[in-house]
C-alpha cells in the first residue's frame, strides 16, 4: 500500500508541475517603464488591469527623469525597449523619428467615436506626426499664473485681471505697494516657456519652411520678447534664475513676488509648503489675452472667454514598435486611457487627467486650484514637433537670460539665436531635400 501512495503522490507532483509549467506558459508579461513618482504610483492599478486580464502580468520599471530620455535611447540602441512606456510630449517626434513606436490609429479605430474627443484637443495634437497617432496622453500640464489673492487685494483688484494689458496694471501696482527688494512677479531668467508662449499668442511660428529655418526675427516674436524683457527693464520681475532663489516657496510667502507663471505640480507644493495661514490666499488663473493681439492669432473661437494661450505640456504612452507582446501592451494602455483610471491616478499623484470626462471626479471639482488649469488646458498650443526642439528651446533660454542681463541686445540675441538654430536644423534640411521625412 505504500508503494501506491508513494506512485499516486509522484504522478500529483508531475500533473501539479506540468499545470503551473502550462499556466506560466500561457501568461504573457508586459515591461512597462514609467518616470519619477508615476513609475512607483501606478503600481496601484494594476492589480485591477491583472484582474480582469488573467493570463497578463506587468513588470513596472520606475525610472528617474533625469536618467529617462538616456536609458530610453540606449534601449533603443541595443535592441532591448520595454513594451510599453512613458514619454514626454515633447520627445515623441523624436521617438517616431528613430521608428521606434507604433502608430496607433488602427488599434483606435475599435474606440467609440467620442474617445479621442474626450482628450484635450491642444494635447492630442502634440502625439499626432504626420497625420498619424503615436501615443495617447496619460496625463497633462501647462503653464498659468499662481498668485497672492491677499497682496492682489491689497493693490487694489479683487478678481485677477483677465487681459494682459491689465494685468500689467496689477503688477505695477503690486509693485508699488511692495517693500524695496520685492517685485510684482517671479519669472526665472533660464527658462525659455513665457517668451515662446506669450509669442505663441500672437500668433508667432517660431520656425518656418517646414520647421527647416529659425524665424525668431520674424516681428510677432520680435514683439513678444521685448514685452518679455519690458517686465525687467520696469522693475517688475526680479532678474534671478531657479538656482538664485534659495526656496521660491518661503519667498512666496514672505511676499517677496505676489505672482508666479508655474505648472500644476506647485498645487501639491503650495499645499504642503505654504503656512497654514496663508493657505486662504493663494490661487491660480488662466494666462489672460491681450486686447492689443488679433483674435486670429489667438486661435479664433476662444474655447474660453479670457483665456490666451499656453503650452501643451504632459506625457503621454507609447508603444514599442518592435515589441511582440504588442496586443497584451495595448490592453494595459487601454486600461491607463480609461477616465475611471485617470481619476484614479490623479488622486494616487496629483497628475491632471487628460481625458476630459475625468475632471468631472468629485477629487477634481472639488480642487479649487485645479479649475484654472481646467480653463488653461482649453487653450494649449504645441511647440514644433521635431526631434531639435530640446536643444532649440535650450538656446532660446540661454539668448533670453543675455538679454535680461544686458549682456546682448534684443536684436543681437535674436540674431544669434536664429544663426544658433539654423545650425541645429542642418540635419533636418539635409534629410528633407533628399525626400526623407526625418
Amino acid at each position: 500500500m505504500s508503494s501506491l501512495y508513494r506512485s499516486f503522490f509522484i504522478l500529483l507532483l508531475v500533473l501539479g508541475i506540468s499545470a503551473c509549467d502550462s499556466a506560466d506558459e500561457r501568461t504573457t508579461r508586459v515591461e512597462f517603464w514609467a518616470m519619477g513618482q508615476e513609475g512607483e504610483r501606478v503600481r496601484a492599478l494594476l492589480p485591477e488591469f491583472e484582474r480582469r486580464h488573467p493570463s497578463i502580468r506587468v513588470r513596472v520599471q520606475q525610472i528617474p527623469w533625469s536618467a529617462a530620455h538616456e536609458k530610453l535611447l540606449t534601449a533603443y540602441a541595443g535592441d532591448a525597449m520595454p513594451d510599453a512606456f512613458q514619454l514626454g510630449n515633447t520627445w515623441i517626434p523624436e521617438f517616431v523619428a528613430l521608428r521606434a513606436i507604433e502608430p496607433l490609429d488602427e488599434r483606435l479605430r475599435a474606440w467609440p467615436s467620442t474617445a479621442l474627443a474626450d482628450y484635450f484637443p491642444g494635447i492630442l495634437a502634440t502625439n499626432r506626426l504626420n497625420d498619424q497617432l503615436y501615443a495617447l496622453p496619460w496625463y497633462v500640464d501647462t503653464r498659468l499664473f499662481f498668485y497672492r489673492s491677499d497682496l492682489l487685494a491689497t493693490a487694489g483688484f479683487a478678481d485677477p485681471p483677465t487681459t494682459w494689458e491689465h494685468w500689467l496694471k496689477a503688477l505695477h501696482a503690486l509693485k508699488g505697494a511692495a517693500d524695496a527688494g520685492r517685485y510684482a512677479i517671479l519669472l526665472p531668467i533660464n527658462e525659455w516657456q513665457l517668451p515662446v508662449i506669450l509669442a505663441l499668442q500672437r500668433g508667432a511660428t517660431l520656425l518656418r519652411d517646414r520647421y527647416q529655418y529659425a524665424d525668431f526675427q520674424n516681428p510677432l516674436f520680435r514683439e513678444a520678447f521685448t514685452t518679455y524683457l519690458s517686465l525687467f527693464e520696469q522693475g517688475l520681475a526680479a532678474p534671478v534664475s531657479n538656482t538664485q532663489m534659495a526656496n521660491l516657496y518661503q519667498e512666496f510667502a514672505k511676499g517677496t513676488f505676489a505672482v508666479y507663471v508655474s505648472g500644476p505640480w506647485n498645487i501639491g507644493e503650495f499645499a504642503r509648503r505654504l503656512p497654514a495661514e496663508l493657505q486662504p490666499h493663494w490661487n491660480t488663473a488662466p494666462l489672460p489675452v491681450s486686447d492689443k493681439v488679433p483674435l486670429s492669432a489667438q486661435t479664433e473661437g476662444l474655447a474660453v472667454k479670457g483665456v490666451g494661450i499656453s503650452l501643451a505640456g504632459g506625457a503621454s504612452l507609447a508603444l514599442s514598435r518592435t515589441s511582440p507582446r504588442r496586443e497584451a501592451a495595448w490592453k494595459l494602455l487601454e486600461f491607463l486611457a480609461e477616465p475611471a483610471q485617470q481619476a484614479h491616478f490623479y488622486q494616487l499623484t496629483g497628475d491632471l487627467p487628460a481625458r476630459q470626462s475625468a475632471w468631472n471626479d468629485p477629487a477634481l471639482t472639488g480642487n479649487r486650484y485645479a479649475q484654472a488649469f481646467r480653463q488653461q488646458l482649453q487653450q494649449v498650443q504645441a511647440t514644433p514637433p521635431i526631434p531639435e526642439w530640446e536643444r532649440i528651446a535650450n538656446r532660446i533660454a540661454y539668448y533670453a537670460e543675455l538679454a535680461v542681463r544686458r549682456e546682448m541686445t534684443a536684436d543681437a540675441a535674436l540674431a544669434a539665436l536664429d544663426r544658433d538654430v539654423d545650425r541645429i536644423l542642418e540635419k533636418r534640411r539635409w534629410l528633407l531635400a533628399r525626400g526623407v521625412v526625418p
